[in-house]
């Protein structure tokens, strides 16, 4: 038995804050940690970020959304602000994980186009009951990537092996230092590989990299659950 992460999109209609979404485009929320003592509110603490909107705006645009009971401001930054609040509606699909499966939600956002969650289910049946009831209750859960914890950080980064490999080896070289240690060519005569291999692995595990730490839902690779 082996941990399996997910990532999956959820539309804005069928979460939490659909209304502010909905009234705010600009809005970006993340949410930092979220739990659910019972069945039927999830308490989460989210970050709330926006180019074009100051705080007092949002609050009064979320007092008005029916999705919440209440919020708390916790800290704010300027620039973005984090809340504690208390979810009572359009919280289906997250009871279901958080409280029936016992997940663990790892990173989630949510902007106008929609949420973006990756969780954390304690095994690749967790994850089909949920999808199940998903589709039984009528609601969204598309799957964009999956992976099994046994697979290491080259499952959880998409990183093949020989990238990763490639990538530990010029962070070990100083092939990122400023001014550079090592350099391509050096890479790959260490490696005894070509220099288009190195050049290869390096940009595709950039690329991989970026996409699965800093990128949260870019639509590559979607899988359903099966």
């Amino acid at each position: 038995m082996s941990g399996t992460v997910v990532e999956v999109e959820i539309p804005i209609d069928e979460f939490a804050l659909r209304q502010t979404l909905s009234d705010l485009p600009s809005i970006e929320f993340e949410i930092e940690r979220a739990v659910a003592h019972n069945a039927d509110r999830v308490m989460p603490f989210v970050w709330v970020q926006s180019d074009e909107i100051d705080r007092k705006e949002f609050e009064l645009v979320l007092e008005d959304d029916p999705s919440l009971e209440q919020f708390e401001l916790i800290a704010d930054l300027d620039d973005e602000w984090l809340y504690r609040m208390e979810w009572i509606t359009e919280i289906q699909t997250l009871i279901h994980i958080l409280v029936e499966e016992k997940g663990t939600i790892l990173a989630s956002v949510g902007t106008q186009a929609g949420w973006n969650l990756r969780i954390l289910f304690a095994d690749r049946e967790s994850l089909s009951r949920t999808f199940d009831y998903c589709q039984n209750h009528g609601l969204t859960l598309d799957v964009i990537t999956i992976y099994q914890l046994e697979e290491g950080r080259e499952g959880r980064f998409g990183l093949t092996e020989e990238q990763q490999d490639t990538l530990t080896f010029a962070f070990e070289a100083g092939y990122f230092n400023i001014p550079r240690k090592s350099n391509s060519k050096k890479l790959a005569a260490d490696l005894d590989i070509s220099h288009q291999a190195v050049s290869e692995r390096l940009r595709r595990g950039y690329s991989n990299l970026i996409k699965n730490t800093l990128i949260i839902g870019d639509g590559a690779g979607k899988e359903r659950a099966k």
